[in-house]
């Protein structure tokens, strides 16, 4: 970490001592950013880190145990195992980690978002009030896809939002989040919605050794026109041109809880010879991915690939096998923010793009109550990768890296 940050640390007292608390749908994840707030803190010299103030500031572990537990009804209670009075937490939930289970009267249920998110409820229930200050990384937002009524239904993201304000959580951190207007649901606490542009660009430079990066040769694609504004930013910081579908859909039918998806039309300048990427927040069942990338091809794209920050993969990995086999696909990017199965790291068509370091530098920002403004905005990060890569390709110099140091 660099001296100027390490000095803008060390002269903003922390909050409260740093606790974080990664629910077992989560674990992995939350291991890998323990170890980096473990590592850069033992690193950080301070001649006030032996005050009060900086107390816990140096530990060789932040994450703080919980256990749920379960009676045989399914019912169940969550437990801080070590004190957290006057601490700064972190809570972090993964509400799509499906492979988790649990026993209800003799049967073996897998876990819903609704069991994860009551999970987390437990958990700052259990709290009691002792907490300095509360904060909620979920980086898939419970509900997110139910952000609007239409009709008689419910408004479950903006409920969630609601019930985690009431019970004293200050700070609301999301990835990609569907549709970030449901923020206005708890409009005087802090809701941060935070891309991950810088490192899908950084994953595609360090996998993929022959980019030409130019109106020429690459071009932005969004899936949909709800992704537009996520596309044309992608696009604008890269320089290039983007091109959207929209669906046509049968609005006389419904199938599996949507209106049928009948064609894909194109809006956007020729992408013969470009390599196209893919842009969008998340792939479900994936059919409508495999689509847009077959209309490219047809197009006579050269190479397609997908930048999903979620891979939820909900049909499986057999379409997009049988894509990449018949070179449809050259490859898919998403982010190890939710569950990933084994199957899915081994596939030769998969990019893993790891978010650990990030969520590090952000959660050590905020423990010191530092803006993440400059984190949140990565266009000088991405402007100097692409300038690097560039260089390399353009002396065919030795294998291009990105600095250790970088997120």
């Amino acid at each position: 970490m660099s001296d100027s940050r390490t000095s803008q640390f060390i002269e903003r007292i922390p909050v409260g001592p740093l606790a974080l608390m990664p629910l077992k749908s989560i674990e992995p994840l939350g291991k890998k950013v323990n170890e980096y707030l473990v590592s850069w803190r033992t690193k950080r010299e301070s001649e006030h880190k032996e005050t009060i103030a900086f107390s816990g500031y140096q530990k060789s572990d932040f994450i703080v145990p919980t256990r749920i537990s379960r009676f045989g009804t399914g019912e169940a209670k969550g437990e801080i195992l070590e004190t957290v009075r006057g601490v700064d937490i972190y809570f972090m939930v993964d509400v799509m980690n499906y492979s988790m289970t649990y026993s209800i009267f003799g049967n073996i249920n897998h876990m819903s978002p609704d069991d994860h998110y009551a999970d987390l409820k437990r958990l700052i229930a259990a709290t009691t009030g002792k907490a300095k200050r509360i904060n909620v990384i979920m980086p898939f937002m419970y509900e997110s896809r139910q952000h609007k009524r239409s009709g008689r239904e419910s408004l479950d993201c903006a409920i969630m939002l609601q019930e985690l304000h009431e019970m004293g959580v200050e700070n609301f951190l999301t990835f990609d989040a569907h549709d970030p207007r449901v923020m206005n649901a708890i409009p005087r606490d802090s809701f941060d919605n935070v891309s991950c542009t810088y490192q899908f660009v950084k994953a595609l430079l360090l996998n993929v050794r022959d980019l030409d990066i130019d109106k020429d040769h690459m071009m932005i694609i969004s899936p949909d026109e709800g992704g537009m504004n996520r596309a044309i930013y992608f696009a604008n910081v890269l320089g290039i041109d983007m091109g959207m579908f929209y669906k046509r859909r049968d609005y006389t039918q419904v199938v599996n809880g949507r209106n049928p998806i009948v064609a894909h039309e194109f809006l956007g300048s020729d992408v013969e010879g470009k390599d196209v990427i893919i842009i969008d927040d998340m792939i479900s069942s994936g059919e409508s991915l495999i689509d847009t990338a077959k209309a490219l091809k047809d197009r006579k794209a050269k190479r397609v690939y997908a930048c999903c920050t979620f891979g939820l993969f909900t049909n499986g990995l057999n379409k997009f096998d049988e894509a990449y086999a018949a070179g449809i696909l050259s490859g898919v990017l998403t982010t190890n923010l939710i569950y990933q199965p084994e199957e899915l790291l081994k596939r030769e068509w998969y990019i893993n793009v790891d978010m650990s370091k990030y969520i590090a530098l952000l959660i050590d920002n905020m423990n010191h109550d530092i803006s993440i403004s400059s984190i949140l905005d990565p266009v000088g990060r991405i402007n100097a990768r692409v300038a690097e890569y560039k260089k390399h390709r353009a002396t065919e110099t030795e294998q291009f890296t990105i600095e250790l140091d970088d997120m």
